[in-house]
């Protein structure tokens, strides 16, 4: 009678710890949770307004907490762009990109490996950005000025063309038409220079005599990805 009591208590003990154990962990789930929510609130209200030490501190404490966030590393790595520690981004969205492939981390280093005049390393970039995500015009006209830049006009030529009938923005038609008038297809760039006018014309609603060069800061293709 006694080994049968016995064997009862210790099984509504092991169930009681159970339930407390489990408790402890929903706990200690929880208060984790709410701990990077706040750290993603102050690191994203930070990137806002400019304030990128703090903004820096919060991802590092994500990434303390949580080592394989490859979001907090892809948002490091834009954070340190934007200060121009370009080396340091790069690592950052290699890791991000090692961790979580994704589309965005691979066109962002593609962009630092651009600036530093790495086209080669921008192109490989570039291609497996675009494998992933094909239907984005920007990725596209990146990948055409980091082929022209290794000689590879043709191929430039191509993905411009590819970004246009993805995307038949201003933008893109001016930066292909640029491309044509560079490689003497004088015809082919005034024609689509009189479609940007026309399209201008019709947006704003007044006369367009002549069409400028996109912004070289403004352009969609060279903006980092968040």
């Amino acid at each position: 009678m006694f080994g049968l009591l016995f064997i009862i208590g210790i099984g509504v003990f092991a169930l009681f710890y159970r339930q407390s154990v489990s408790s402890v962990k929903s706990d200690v789930y929880t208060k984790f949770g709410t701990k990077l929510d706040r750290l993603w609130e102050i690191a994203q209200e930070s990137f806002k307004t400019e304030k990128y030490l703090r903004a820096e501190k919060a991802l590092l404490t994500i990434l303390q907490l949580d080592k394989k966030n490859a979001t907090a590393y892809n948002r490091l790595g834009i954070l340190y762009a934007k200060q121009q520690a370009l080396d340091d981004a790069i690592d950052c969205f290699e890791i991000a990109q090692s961790l979580e492939p994704n589309a965005s981390s691979l066109h962002n280093v593609g962009l630092i490996y651009y600036e530093t005049e790495r086209y080669e390393k921008a192109v490989l970039a570039f291609e497996q950005a675009i494998e992933l995500e094909s239907d984005l015009a920007a990725r596209h006209i990146a990948y055409a000025k980091a082929l022209e830049k290794i000689g590879k006009d043709k191929k430039s030529i191509e993905e411009l063309e590819r970004a246009v009938e993805i995307e038949r923005s201003a933008q893109a038609l001016i930066i292909l038409s640029d491309a044509y008038e560079k490689r003497d297809r004088v015809q082919e760039a005034e024609e689509i220079r009189n479609e940007v006018r026309e399209m201008l014309k019709e947006k704003s609603g007044k006369k367009v005599t002549g069409v400028k060069k996109p912004n070289r800061s403004a352009k969609e293709s060279r903006k980092i990805q968040m």
